[in-house]
């Protein structure tokens, strides 16, 4: 391209101003790499003096026409731009662009680079924009399917850091509102160095990061900076791996909440649950489809969803519930009246098997690990919890026919810390008595005998057993009757007894 057809095309740009209009050339398959191919461009420039958005998406930029492109625009969306250029010549092209706008003294609100593919040097390629002036201002950041990989991820946290610092230094702190980069590999180190600044940010409303390879440490991570982020509404984290911890960490004061296929499974379930009974009250939808969940997980989360006057839709669809389970969750639905609310369970994919051991035994080891290291994280307190569960465990484990005074001081205690209000205690008390799958190999089911369900009969009756973690309990028993054979008087009398603790 000619230096003269690039000076008229900024001299065009440069006549603009900020208004309402947009010139879109979205989808034409455009290859602008010379003075013929951006002759009528030019043309329709000039005509445009309110220009404020320039639509390029869908086009194929080179490095020389990169330049021209860039004064007095708020929005530039530049996805799917370079196709069938070399990677290397996308960098250079993305920092013609980003030193034109800085030049023209732009102030962009929006910025969409999506499907570009340029991978972390391409981020790169916009860091110095990014930490401009022209991006302070921005509210919309779109990066979705560019390959960014833990690189990028990190170079893009550390842009947005920057930007903020500067920005709050000359009195107009960045208040990016929306987040998007799906598809960009960025796994845990690249997920913990965008949580950091999302957490610097405290003002985003929407973060979509589906398909990152992003499993518990990344998914804590960003769980810990959403709670500086409170006008957050919608974060879809789908196709990423959360497990128990991760969903514990991450149910927080949300309106749609999009877990689908990220195996949350049945004890991830349960804590999601918990969190819906303590909060979430204007939660529209609810998506843990493809979880590895089962029946009577299933069961409990729609039980804890009756309170959500906004609920729109609970999606379970792809789980394992079997054809009677997905009967009884539709029941379920219906006692409560809201079965127009819960999705489709054409995919589900049936009862699992007895003995079927879950996926992922590395991400499970790598979770032991870090249940000891936040134990010496949350000190004496934190680990005292843990000691104490173990300790009650152990105590309705060798539970015999006559109840026993000091297992019902030990329930009393552990249903009185915050440690049951997460549904924690009692995820781990079924794990014990083989209600419950555990992600944790280690824990060995324990042979259920009558006295360990004549002591939990007779603590359920008590008043220090919350009703509604009475009613999870009596969800799994009456679900697992395998479990059971060998003492049914046992278990019809705690079925009894829970029946009335909820129904009271």
């Amino acid at each position: 391209m000619a230096s003269g057809d690039i000076a008229q095309i900024t001299e065009a740009l440069a006549k603009t101003h900020v208004g309402e209009v947009e010139l879109s050339y979205k989808g034409q398959g455009l290859k602008l790499d010379n003075a013929e191919s951006v002759k009528e461009m030019v043309q329709e420039i000039e005509q445009y003096q309110g220009l404020r958005s320039l639509r390029l998406e869908g086009n194929t930029l080179g490095v020389e026409a990169a330049r021209a492109i860039a004064k007095s625009l708020e929005q530039c969306h530049w996805s799917d731009m370079f196709t069938g250029r070399l990677r290397s010549e996308i960098p250079p092209a993305l920092i013609s662009l980003g030193n034109a706008l800085m030049t023209s003294g732009a102030r962009l609100t929006h910025l969409d680079l999506s499907d570009n593919a340029f991978g972390p040097d391409g981020v790169k390629g916009i860091e110095s924009l990014l930490k401009s002036s022209a991006c302070y201002t921005l509210r919309e950041l779109r990066l979705n399917n560019c390959g960014m990989g833990i690189g990028g991820g990190m170079v893009l946290a550390s842009a947005l850091t920057e930007c903020h610092k500067q920005s709050s230094a000359a009195g107009s702190p960045l208040r990016l509102k929306v987040f998007i980069a799906g598809r960009n590999r960025l796994e845990n180190d690249g997920a913990t160095a965008l949580a950091k600044a999302f957490k610097l940010l405290g003002s985003l409303e929407e973060v979509h990061m589906p398909q990152n390879g992003i499993n518990h440490p990344g998914i804590t991570a960003l769980a810990s900076a959403i709670k500086h982020n409170p006008n957050l509404q919608v974060l879809n984290l789908n196709d990423n791996t959360f497990t128990k911890r991760g969903s514990t960490a991450m149910a927080e004061c949300l309106k749609v909440i999009n877990f689908g296929d990220c195996l949350v499974r049945s004890e991830g379930a349960i804590a999601i649950a918990a969190a819906l009974r303590e909060g979430l009250p204007f939660l529209r939808e609810l998506n843990l489809s493809f979880g590895e969940i089962c029946e009577a997980a299933a069961v409990v989360v729609a039980k804890a969803v009756r309170s959500k006057a906004d609920l729109e839709k609970l999606d379970l669809n792809g789980n394992c519930f079997g054809e009677d389970g997905c009967e009884a969750l539709r029941d379920v639905m219906e006692s409560m009246n809201m079965e127009d609310l819960l999705g489709s369970l054409s995919d589900d994919e049936g009862e699992p098997e007895e003995d079927d051991d879950d996926d992922g035994e590395e991400d499970e080891d790598e979770e032991e690990r870090e249940d000891e290291e936040d134990a010496e994280e949350n000190g004496v307190n934190g680990t005292k919890d843990v000691i104490e569960d173990k300790v009650i465990l152990a105590n309705i484990c060798m539970s015999e026919w006559i109840p026993k005074p000091d297992v019902y001081a030990l329930l009393r205690k552990a249903f009185s810390n915050s440690h049951s209000q997460s549904y924690n205690f009692i995820s781990s008390l079924m794990v014990n008595l083989g209600l419950l799958k555990s992600e944790d190999k280690k824990i060995k089911r324990v042979t259920v005998l009558p006295g360990h369900l004549f002591a939990l009969e007779h603590a359920a009756a008590q008043q220090f057993f919350p009703a509604d973690q009475a009613d999870v309990l009596e969800t799994f028993v009456s679900r697992n009757g395998k479990v059971f054979e060998s003492c049914c008087n046992a278990r019809d009398a705690l079925k009894t007894t829970l029946v009335k603790r909820t129904t009271a």
